[in-house]
């Protein structure tokens, strides 16, 4: 038996100069802002909404005269907005459900300026929604080639304009945007509540420096701007769970070469493999990325042996070889900054108090830029974040 899904929220993607006219008119259609000459600050390239002009809407009408919300708001037009705007000015609208009962409304199955997307009446799209692809709507990654990066963008298409009263809520980046958005929309909309929710616009939850070059995050490393992306893997070729399993359906291209390595026994513990992908990860992510900048950065793959066989746990003594590899290798092999996870812990079954400070041991002053990704099967201690803590056994290195 299915279980029954609630929407409990659309949402809007805008800038937050907008913010004030949109809490006294409300979210105008493209056409509704030109009738009434409202003068706005845009978030997306000009060429790309005007091809929404050219697709109607099953009663004829074009696209340009609806106003779109997003059931996803983490999808890659946010994606392609906040990598080519500063995401400090970008505000994501919460829009009460209940604007689906507006007559004259439809829900596009996809990107509604693709041709691809199905536009339905509502009752029927939100059928398709809950029921088929709840999946790639609750998922934290997209891909072109399954579809999922056009139907993650799936939208509600309400005619005219979205009443204000419908917004709960505006979301941004961080407390500090959020005071600065208190301070412009308090008397327009006092009951609106404004709330910082950086996972949402791809940033990490919390980051703690250590050092100049090494810190750690609580986040989604295959976010991460760092250039190479550590991927904690056995050496006989399975990608089961964890990070290995993203990586496997998320970049499939990595996931042969991590076969054909482990084929040839040429990956083995204390012996990570750099992969040196020639593929823009951004261009990937964003919908329609030929407007992002530094499109020429290409994302490489770091697998780091933790452990011989899927079934064991992970080996500390193996995971500490592969850091003395790092430590002597990264200049020659070119790796500009590094993203690396909790070696070992979570799936691995190691315990962050003997591998935290293992790998800052090794990371702390590389030169470069490193993140250590928390764990996220379980929360780590705060006194186990601390700079005293995880930088100990270096201290003690030092003093011998």
């Amino acid at each position: 038996m299915t279980r029954k899904r609630r929407i409990k929220s659309l949402y809007y993607i805008t800038h937050i100069d907008n913010l004030p006219s949109i809490l006294q008119l409300g979210i105008l259609s493209h056409k509704q802002i030109e009738e009434q000459h409202v003068q706005f600050a845009p978030v997306y390239d000009v060429a790309i909404v005007a091809n929404r002009q050219k697709r109607a809407a099953p009663d004829g009408n074009s696209l340009w005269e609806f106003a779109n919300l997003y059931f996803q708001p983490r999808n890659p037009m946010l994606y392609r907005v906040v990598n080519e705007r500063d995401k400090h000015n970008v505000a994501i609208l919460g829009v009460n459900p209940q604007v689906l009962n507006i007559p004259g409304s439809f829900v596009s199955i996809g990107n509604a300026a693709s041709h691809l997307s199905e536009i339905v009446p509502v009752e029927e799209g939100i059928k398709v929604i809950t029921e088929e692809m709840w999946g790639v709507l609750t998922s934290d990654w997209w891909r072109e080639e399954d579809g999922s990066k056009r139907k993650i963008m799936a939208e509600c298409l309400v005619p005219g304009l979205v009443p204000a009263s419908f917004i709960h809520t505006i979301y941004v980046v961080s407390h500090q945007v959020a005071d600065r958005v208190n301070a412009s929309v308090m008397p327009y909309a006092p009951r609106v509540s404004v709330v910082p929710e950086p996972h949402m616009f791809f940033q990490p939850k919390r980051h703690y420096y250590l050092t100049s070059t090494l810190f750690l995050v609580d986040g989604d490393m295959f976010f991460s701007q760092m250039q190479t992306l550590t991927i904690s893997v056995n050496v006989v070729g399975i990608m089961g769970k964890g990070l290995a399993s993203r990586a496997k359906y998320q970049f499939p291209d990595v996931y042969v070469f991590y076969q054909d390595l482990c084929r040839r026994k040429v990956l083995r513990m204390g012996r990570p493999y750099l992969y040196k992908r020639e593929t823009s990860l951004d261009k990937q992510l964003a919908d329609d990325p030929s407007s992002l900048p530094d499109l020429n950065t290409n994302k490489w793959f770091l697998l780091f042996p933790t452990k011989r066989h899927w079934r064991e746990t992970s080996d500390i003594r193996g995971i500490e070889e592969g850091l003395e590899w790092i430590r002597s290798n990264y200049k020659t092999e070119g790796i500009q900054s590094l993203a690396i996870p909790a070696l070992g812990c979570g799936l691995g079954q190691l315990d962050w108090r003997d591998v935290g400070p293992l790998m800052c041991k090794y990371l702390a002053d590389l030169g470069i830029q490193v993140a250590i990704y928390l764990p996220q099967e379980k929360e780590v201690a705060p006194e186990c974040r601390t700079r005293e803590f995880l930088l100990s056994a270096r201290k003690v290195d030092e003093s011998k």
